[in-house]
């Protein structure tokens, strides 16, 4: 898991450079974090979802940077449709 979690947040092919820009993300179930800024903080998975764009994920997210990650994720799913 951590290793996906190191990788995903650069991986430019599903977007996560762009969605995650200002924002700290930390796992709240394993020794992860990464970025700077407001944080966004809930189990790996629920941020690689979210990484990935994934709006099912955001449930399981909280803190301050939570809903600039949200609105970066609906609004991308909404211009894809």
């Amino acid at each position: 898991m951590q290793a996906a979690l190191r990788f995903a947040p650069g991986a430019r092919p599903i977007g996560a450079p762009r969605r995650l820009r200002g924002l700290r993300l930390a796992a709240t179930d394993l020794d992860w974090s990464t970025g700077d800024g407001p944080t966004v903080e809930g189990p790996g998975e629920a941020l690689l979802m979210a990484m990935a764009g994934r709006p099912a994920a955001l449930p399981e997210l909280s803190g301050a940077g939570t809903p600039t990650l949200a609105e970066r994720i609906t609004s991308a799913a909404s211009a894809d449709r």
